[in-house]
């Protein structure tokens, strides 16, 4: 069983405030997450901010178009800085990722993922990373950091 990380940085001009809005209200995941996942929000009446012990549930279609179900909990949230959100069911053994928000001056702010997590079925979950798993992951975010480039243009 190995633990794997992916860590992504992304400078975008917007303050701090308007990154927070936009990130930390759960509505908008769909908007970045790649068409092609079948991303769907399952959880009614989501609040426009999240907040520690939320749980969000979601359904997604990672591999071969199947349908999967994935519940989140929002396990730490610093108002405006960062928060962590938790697998609790879903496709992997184990996800935890931290959203981090760093201020860089000039209305310009750096936003920072550190997803660690670890595949099921081990070893064959092991031997699907650099195969499967990794490419998807690295399509996602990149899918992510141009829809973000869209949102934050400048």
């Amino acid at each position: 069983m190995a633990v794997h990380t992916l860590h992504t940085k992304q400078i975008i001009r917007a303050s701090m405030a308007e990154a927070w809005a936009f990130f930390s209200n759960p509505r908008n995941l769909a908007k970045i997450t790649p068409p092609e996942l079948g991303f769907e929000v399952v959880t009614h009446d989501l609040p426009q901010q999240i907040y520690a012990g939320m749980m969000i549930a979601y359904r997604v279609r990672p591999l071969l178009g199947i349908p999967m179900t994935w519940l989140s909990e929002i396990t730490l949230v610093e108002e405006g800085v960062r928060f962590i959100d938790e697998q609790r069911v879903g496709p992997y053994a184990v996800w935890h990722h931290e959203h981090a928000f760093h201020d860089l001056g000039d209305g310009r702010m750096e936003m920072e993922d550190k997803a660690t997590y670890v595949l099921p079925f081990a070893p064959l979950g092991d031997l699907a990373h650099p195969l499967l798993v990794k490419p998807q992951l690295d399509r996602i975010f990149a899918h992510r950091e141009k829809v973000v480039r869209e949102l934050f243009p400048g």
